[in-house]
């Protein structure tokens, strides 16, 4: 589908040879500006919010020497910026977590030394991954290279910086090496886990989550609407009759899992009659052994929803292995997406998110978060689209 940006606004403008591919409708319309693809397309407007200009007014008065040592008062920075005292605080608050201001009892705002030196920042986006691309996920790989061309088009470079250090429970020292190192504007956390986010947090650093944050979490964020799908396969579930549900999920914490299994307890709480059982696993052989477990019980369960694609797939061969029918004995549902599920025999019902759009969620946020310099914790969660397959 044409987008609505790119159809608009093409008198005296050059349009990027990325969005000829992506669009190659415009070539027939537009020939002559098929040579000049290669140029950089115009910046597009932004929404930015009247926290974000106000912490933006703040930082470059600072910079400028409007005040030295401490911050007028609020009433007075009020009539200064002409905003609200919310609206300030919120501001002032962004600036405190950069580092920028800092706080003592009964006294106002102390202006902190590097206030006065602040530079623009850099175009540079640092990915934080814990593995190379070639071992992540084809979903996680399509929106990386996305978001690696949406990037692009806006003169941002993308930096992968793989480690595992980077995710352990003591990450500190590793963290501390890469983001000195590496002068990026905004870091883009994949597969983050607690004592990472937590670091950043502690450290008022510029970041995005790519997945959900735990909801201590003060972090921006990006992700599929778990919570929502899970509320949408239960009442599938119910509606088809099923009372005897598997939830099959990796044993360890991960913030959309534990809104998956939110969504799904929400739906089914309303039927007194349906029994949930949790299928917390450790990987394949466990995995295994679970499913026979439950098999061998009296009332195995009748329906499967599982988190991860590769796990559905282990899932429905194992059931039909043990002579299970699907979906006449067991039904599947995977809540995750990768290629392969659209060659499978039955097709595994599933759920999908549109890889482009993801990257194009990320890179707006990334580059309002690098270029107003706050970090307003809004979690953005974007619905999945149901493909209705041969196993529910």
């Amino acid at each position: 589908m044409l987008d609505e940006r790119e159809g608009t606004h093409l008198t005296g403008c050059r349009l990027s040879s990325l969005t000829f591919a992506r669009n190659p409708r415009l070539l027939a319309r537009y020939p002559d500006q098929m040579n000049m693809a290669l140029l950089p397309p115009l910046a597009l407007p932004k929404r930015v919010s009247l926290v974000a200009q106000t912490a933006l007014s703040l930082r470059t008065a600072l910079a400028a020497g409007y005040w030295s040592e401490r911050m007028p008062g609020e009433r007075e920075l009020c009539q200064i910026l002409e905003v609200s005292r919310p609206t300030l605080c919120a501001a002032l608050s962004d600036l405190q977590r950069e580092g920028v201001l800092e706080v003592t009892a009964r006294a106002r705002r102390r202006i902190a030394a590097r206030a006065t030196t602040l530079q623009p920042a850099s175009k540079i986006v640092a990915v934080l991954a814990p593995m190379p691309l070639r071992l992540m996920d084809p979903t996680t790989l399509l929106i990386v290279d996305a978001l690696r061309d949406h990037l692009g088009q806006g003169g941002w470079t993308m930096r992968l910086q793989v480690g595992r250090a980077y995710f352990t429970q003591r990450p500190e020292r590793a963290l501390e090496e890469v983001t000195a190192r590496v002068p990026a504007a905004t870091w883009l956390l994949i597969s983050a886990v607690r004592p990472t986010l937590e670091w950043f947090v502690r450290r008022g650093l510029r970041c995005l989550v790519a997945g959900t944050c735990m909801e201590e979490i003060a972090l921006p964020s990006v992700d599929a609407d778990h919570h929502a799908s899970a509320r949408h396969t239960g009442a599938l579930l119910l509606r088809k009759g099923h009372r005897r549900i598997a939830l099959v999920r990796p044993d360890e914490y991960a913030g959309g899992d534990n809104e998956s299994e939110r969504g799904l307890r929400e739906v089914l709480a309303s039927d007194p009659g349906v029994s949930l059982r949790v299928l917390r696993h450790r990987g394949r052989s466990h995995l295994i052994a679970l499913l026979d477990q439950a098999l061998r019980g009296e009332a195995p369960p009748s329906a499967y929803f599982v988190l991860r694609s590769t796990h559905a797939l282990t899932v429905t061969m194992h059931l039909l292995r043990r002579q299970q029918r699907v979906p006449q004995d067991a039904a599947v549902i995977s809540r995750d997406e990768e290629a392969y599920l659209t060659h499978t025999s039955p097709l595994i019902t599933h759920y999908t998110i549109d890889a482009d759009r993801f990257a194009r969620q990320i890179s707006r946020l990334i580059r309002t978060i690098a270029e107003t310099r706050t970090l307003n914790p809004r979690a953005v969660r974007l619905m999945p689209k149901f493909i209705a397959g041969e196993t529910l």
